[in-house]
Order: C-alpha cells, then structure tokens, then sequence
C-alpha cells in the first residue's frame, strides 16, 4: 500500500467524520457507529464502553494479536462548540485551501483519529507481533470524562497494552508531560433584602467577589513563587474563572450567585492542598459574615472533576518507542491537559504526539497542515513495521 493511498484515504475518512456533530452536548453514536462500520468491513471487531444513559460510548479495537503489550492509538472524537464564533464556510463540511484542511475537529484531534483508520488496512497485511489498538473516547473536552470507562475496562478485562500514545496536536512534537486540573463550581448562598436597606439581607454577589479576589492573590502567590527551572509555560500552577452568575434585579439584595473556577496544576505541586486553603479561607473569612445574618446562607462548593498530570518520565516505554522510532531525542510539556495522565495513572506509560498545532485547536475556520497529515501517516508506517518485527518487545525489556 502507497503512502499516497493511505493519504488519500485519511483526507476521505476525516471527511466523513468531520461531518458528524460531535460537540459534547450532542450524542456521538452515529459516529461511533460509522467507524464500528468501516472497522467490521475490514474485519476487525471493536468492543464499546457507554456512558450512564448510553448515549455516548467509547470504541476499542484490536489489530494484531489479543496478547499484553500492545500499543495504544488513543483519540477523543468530541469537540468543541462552534456558538459565537466566525467562520468562513460550514464547520462540519470540511474544506481544503492551500494545503491545509479545515472544520471543527480536524486538528482536535479527528485527524488522528483518521490517519490511524486509514493504516488500518496496512496494518491488517502485516503479520503484527505486537498488537495495535484504537481507543477513542467520548466528553474529552469537557473533563477527559469518557475515557475513565475505556480504561476501567481494558485494565479489568483486557490485556494490558504497554505504551498509549495520545494523539492531541503536538506537531509531531514528543510531549512527556502536562498540567493537571481540578474543576469547581461554587454556590453562594446569601439573603434576599430590598436594596433600601442592605443590613436586612446578605449580599451573595459581593460575598462571591470576595472569593474572587482570593483566587486571584493565590495566583499572584504561584506567579511570585515560581521556580525557575520549572519547564511549563507559564511555569506555575494556574487559576481558572471562567463564569460567574448572580443576581436578579438592582433593587434586591442578590441570594445566590455562583461561580465556575479550577486550576491547572504543576506535577509536584499539591492541587488537594491548594484547594484546601480556597475551602479554609471560606470557612473563616466569608461565611460567618452570611451566616450572621441566617444560619442557612453559606457557600457550598462542589469538586466535580481531577484530571490528573502526565509526570514526564523520559524512561517510560511510551516516550522510549517514539524515540526509537523517529529519532527524536527530547520531549516537551505543555499546559493543556489529555488524557494521557488518567492512562498513567492507571499504570499504562502515555506519551502525546500527534499532527498539527495545538494553536489552531478550538479556533474559528480551525485547521490542520496536509503535511501534518503525512508526517503522521510516516509515524503510523514505521511503528506498523516495528510491530511486525520478529522481536519488537524486546525495546521494552
């Protein structure tokens, strides 16, 4: 099989998924489905995990033989909304111009996820010693939430791969590590009250500011405390306020508002720790002040997702393998969180390579290099013919 053919065919197959709406709001059955098709007419079966309702599943499927040691390609098939943003053509009817393909998805990641569809074909024809799994997940972007079921159920019921390589946009760039996180959302209960007189109420929203602004001194301390061969951009861990809501009219004193925060962790740094001086500052330093007015005003903040870090381990056999295999000889970190540290964390090494640029993903008229495109098929041939090899294993011993 030429190259130019297995391009050919993940510029078809990117295509056709890109079609699908596939934002985390939405069900992402259909697309499932769609590639449990392409997969079963190649012959190659696939097992799905479901979300609560089942309306959402993650695919996992084997080439090669049902042996441990195997190779993960993982990538999520949610994306991001398009609500608010400008684009120049329809984001779910993909485009070419110039030598780069365009709509939602096509970077994050779904482009991955063709390219290893396409090598299917390839790797199917070699006698693999070494087995080569799809593994793509559902609610990455909102909480790296569907791939805990995936990995439940390989590190349960399956044999454990040895390497999982994340196909997020890392322009074919190794990258050993990245920030954890730690998503909040606070409610702030305080007393109605006509604003004539403010003393009869317990202003939520002036409570919530307060909260605010320690959020804000706490990053100024991580800004100040930074250490200075910390390797991530910006080197500290950082906050996040992405929403705020409270309030119903000027003339009432507001009884609740609430707020969206969390914070992207260094590895090493303590993240429950942090959060314990965010709950420690609330219960000595906002909450009598509501609570002197009504026992029941106070603030109640739920922890309602941990995405842990990839810790960088240069000796993993995750990072190892792609070393070997292109000659890369460094790894990065980034900043955005994968879901490569929930396989770390389940014991299986994770590393992030993938085509494109991290700075296209979740942009108006988002788009991926075709030369991105090849560079990737390149990575998909020289691990094929790796797994194929009479002792691929033995780089791991």
């Amino acid at each position: 099989m030429k190259k130019s053919e297995t391009l050919a065919s993940a510029v078809s197959i990117l295509e056709q998924i890109i079609a699908f709406d596939t934002t985390s709001r939405e069900s992402n059955l259909q697309l499932i489905e769609h590639i449990q098709s392409y997969l079963d007419n190649l012959g190659v079966e696939s097992r799905l995990t479901y979300n609560a309702d089942k309306s959402k599943a993650n695919l996992w499927a084997t080439i090669g033989p049902e042996i441990a040691g195997g190779i993960v390609l993982s990538g999520h098939i949610d994306v991001v909304p398009v609500d608010g943003q400008q684009w120049s053509q329809n984001p779910f009817a993909m485009w070419q111009n110039d030598g780069k393909l365009f709509g939602r998805g096509v970077v994050d990641m779904k482009g991955f996820v063709a390219v290893a569809l396409a090598l299917a074909p390839l790797m199917l024809r070699k006698d693999l010693k070494i087995p080569i799994h799809f593994a793509f997940s559902y609610d990455e972007e909102i909480g790296c939430i569907g791939v805990r079921g995936l990995i439940e159920d390989v590190s349960n019921n399956l044999p454990l791969p040895a390497a999982v390589i994340v196909g997020e946009p890392t322009s074919m760039q190794i990258i050993g590590g990245h920030k954890g996180s730690r998503s909040f959302h606070s409610t702030i209960r305080g007393v109605p009250a006509h604003s004539s007189d403010p003393r009869l109420g317990a202003n939520s929203i002036m409570a919530a500011a307060r909260l605010v602004t320690y959020l804000e001194e706490l990053q100024q301390e991580f800004v100040d405390n930074a250490a200075a061969d910390c390797p991530f951009n910006p080197p500290y861990t950082t906050i996040d306020l992405g929403k705020i809501n409270g309030g119903t009219a000027n003339n009432i004193i507001p009884e609740f508002t609430s707020i969206d925060w969390g914070m992207r962790i260094v590895p090493g740094d303590d993240g429950p720790a942090i959060e314990q001086r965010v709950r420690d500052f609330i219960k000595s330093e906002i909450e009598p002040d509501l609570k002197q007015v009504a026992d029941h005003a106070g603030v109640d903040t739920e922890l309602y997702n941990v995405v842990p870090p990839l810790v960088p381990t240069e000796s993993s056999a995750a990072e190892q393998l792609i070393r070997h295999l292109t000659g890369l000889n460094q790894s990065g970190v980034v900043s955005f969180g994968t879901e490569a540290g929930l396989f770390q964390e389940a014991g299986i090494p994770a590393v992030v390579f993938g085509p494109g640029s991290i700075e296209q993903a979740h942009q108006p008229d988002e788009f991926i290099e075709l030369s991105q495109i090849e560079a990737c098929i390149d990575f998909g041939y020289q691990l094929t013919d790796w797994a194929a090899e009479d002792s691929p294993g033995s780089l791991f011993e």
